[in-house]
């Protein structure tokens, strides 16, 4: 959580900050698909994450990254779309497809598609130091969680577990677009 309002923290500071557009706007209908992709990713359960307790790991989100910093907004929307692309490609493997209701998965890969495409024009090209390490967080992040199905060769709990584990970061996303948004339209009004 304290990551979450770090982020959170640090997008609604720079929005209101001089230069105060993103030099994006996210629209409603791209919030109502970050919620939509987390429906999907329950309604893709299989098994109870209680049947699979011997599999959980803890995969280091990258919360200590953020904390107490004061992330730009170029940052903060580097590290949303890192997220959501990390999630992407891992839910984009070969082998994800076997684990999963494939009608389920494929809208899941769309929404976060449709995400990453609306994020796109937000990304700033001149990548600072901190937004690289950042991003590279989230990269090692999700490079865990590829070793670890790899390691449990990809069984049914493994996807389990990660399909659980990959709450957290759509989670964030969604909730900190939602806040992009809000931030947007009352800039705005203003």
């Amino acid at each position: 959580m304290d990551f979450v309002f770090s982020l959170l923290t640090a997008l609604v500071v720079f929005s209101y900050g001089p230069g105060t557009s993103l030099g994006c706007d996210l629209s409603q209908n791209h919030v109502h698909v970050g919620r939509k992709n987390l429906v999907l990713l329950h309604q893709m359960r299989r098994l109870s994450p209680s049947f699979c307790l011997k599999d959980r790991k803890d995969f280091g989100f990258p919360q200590e990254m953020v904390e107490g910093s004061q992330l730009q907004k170029t940052q903060a929307i580097s590290v949303l779309h890192e997220m959501l692309q990390q999630t992407f490609l891992l839910l984009h493997t070969e082998r994800s497809s076997a684990a999963w209701d494939s009608t389920l998965l494929d809208k899941l890969c769309s929404g976060l598609h449709q995400q990453l495409e609306d994020l796109d024009p937000c990304l700033v090209q001149e990548m600072e130091e901190q937004t690289f390490a950042l991003g590279m967080a989230v990269k090692r992040y999700f490079e865990g969680i590829h070793l670890y199905l790899k390691e449990k060769i990809y069984s049914d709990c493994a996807w389990e577990t990660v399909r659980v584990e990959i709450t957290r970061p759509l989670s964030l996303s969604t909730y900190l677009q939602e806040r992009l948004q809000i931030a947007n339209v009352d800039l705005g009004s203003s």
